[in-house]
């Protein structure tokens, strides 16, 4: 029921061999149903991340998925922050990046700020608006 009654922002994330092989998701949500959210984000993520060639049919076995279901954003500073329990929207002007939250390798807030700044092409000494979020995550 949580599928088909509820809209929410949702990542669908691949993994080949433990290395992320593509990822594409929505802050807010886009679709009338999670479902398709989860189904929309997980075609974009095979076939439309930018940073990835498409996900070829050889490799479906390979891969490894996971789906974070994001709460709704809300303002927040710095010091509100714990990157393992939750992301980071970081926004200036029209510029947005974000980070996913309890990602290895991201140990520290200021770090976690730094990747979403760089994934929206934020400069670093630029100043930001902070929103965070919780998620549901399922593997």
């Amino acid at each position: 029921p949580e599928l088909t009654k509820r809209r929410a922002g949702a990542f669908v994330s691949l993994k080949k061999h433990g290395t992320l092989r593509g990822c594409i998701g929505t802050t807010a949500p886009a679709q009338p149903t999670l479902a398709e959210e989860i189904i929309c984000n997980a075609v974009s993520a095979c076939s439309e991340d930018p940073r990835f060639s498409p996900v070829r049919k050889d490799e479906l076995e390979e891969l490894t998925y996971s789906v974070d279901v994001l709460s709704e954003p809300e303002a927040a500073q710095e010091k509100d922050l714990d990157v393992h329990r939750y992301g980071v929207i970081v926004s200036s002007g029209r510029k947005r990046g974000l980070l996913l939250p309890d990602l290895a390798g991201v140990d520290s807030v200021q770090q976690q700020i730094s990747i979403a700044k760089k994934k929206g092409g934020i400069a670093e000494n630029e100043r930001v608006q902070l929103e965070r979020f919780e998620v549901v995550r399922h593997t």
